[in-house]
């Protein structure tokens, strides 16, 4: 350790990694970036390795590790990692599947290793405020839409078409992170899919839009709107009609308005993604593992309910 940092290690250095995880370690406490582990990418004064078995072998000595690979290959590094002697930070969807994550999940008790499947937006500077807002509202109607430029935010991530990338629901399940945790219990606890059109381009496995209708005891309407093909000004919105009023979220849960008027955001909170290893600095200090699936399930029901639409082949 240096400085009473923890060290640690990012395992794939895509997209994701590079724009947030890196700038993230660096300016927050509680993590100082000590290896890389990738294929094809490296960082200036940082000591990269291609293979886990050279990491292991001829690395620095390690406290966690953050992986950002495509989630079809997380859970066997991950699950080496815990075996090690790790804690773990998983970027987004956790795992694949939902087995796979809760296997990780029991090895992590296993092992007394600190598992956090983390959910980014969650931490978004807005969220705090709407979770308390909410908490002793009755929720009337929620409306979620989410549509984003596939080629601006995914360019030439190929993994995401393909079984297990989850298409159009990468971005969607940080809505619905989102919107499990802003929900006053037990109401995110009692939210489900009852009905799911997916729309699948001809030459590709995931959907590049979904449309959902969710529901929970009592007789609440909410529905979420998901699409990869929008072009100029983006959508991340979250709209929640209750019995005192209406909130939204927008640019995806940075800015919050009650009744249409802007609401003042706490000046001491950093990025998503500094807050995100601020809290996991916590979770590693009182040795306690976060593995909320809620966000992860939604999706799953919503593959198993969805009716399958196919549409035109995308092209990147």
């Amino acid at each position: 350790m240096e400085n009473g940092n923890k060290t640690i290690a990012i395992a794939g250095l895509g997209k994701i990694a590079l724009d947030q995880h890196v700038p993230a370690i660096a300016n927050t406490s509680g993590f100082r970036l000590a290896a890389t582990l990738s294929r094809n990418t490296s960082l200036e004064d940082i000591p990269g390795f291609t293979t886990w078995e050279t990491l292991r072998a001829t690395g620095p000595r390690l406290d966690a590790l953050a992986i950002c690979t495509p989630p079809q290959v997380r859970m066997e590094l991950a699950y080496l990692a815990l075996e090690v002697g790790l804690d773990v930070l998983l970027e987004k969807p956790p795992a694949a599947t939902v087995a796979e994550i809760l296997a990780l999940k029991a090895a992590a008790k296993r092992q007394g290793r600190v598992l956090f499947a983390s959910w980014h937006s969650r931490h978004a500077r807005a969220v705090p405020a709407a979770t308390a807002w909410l908490a002793d509202k009755k929720i009337r109607k929620i409306t979620v839409t989410w549509r984003e430029n596939v080629r601006q935010w995914h360019p030439g991530q190929s993994w995401i078409w393909q079984p297990g990338g989850l298409g159009v629901f990468d971005p969607g399940i940080n809505a619905l992170s989102i919107l499990t945790a802003i929900l006053p219990a037990p109401l995110a606890a009692d939210l489900h899919v009852t009905a799911a059109d997916l729309e699948v381009p001809e030459n590709c496995a995931t959907p590049i839009a979904a449309r959902l209708t969710l529901a929970a005891p009592g007789g609440l309407e909410a529905s979420a709107d998901f699409d990869f093909r929008q072009t100029g000004i983006q959508t991340w919105s979250i709209d929640i009609e209750t019995d005192s009023g209406h909130l939204a979220l927008q640019a995806g849960g940075a800015d919050l308005f009650l009744d249409g008027q802007p609401q003042p955001n706490d000046p001491n909170r950093g990025s998503e993604y500094e807050e995100l290893y601020r809290y996991f600095a916590r979770l590693v200090q009182s040795r306690r593992s976060d593995v909320d699936i809620s966000p992860l399930v939604l999706v799953a029901d919503a593959f198993l309910l969805g009716r399958q639409i196919p549409t035109e082949a995308f092209h990147d």
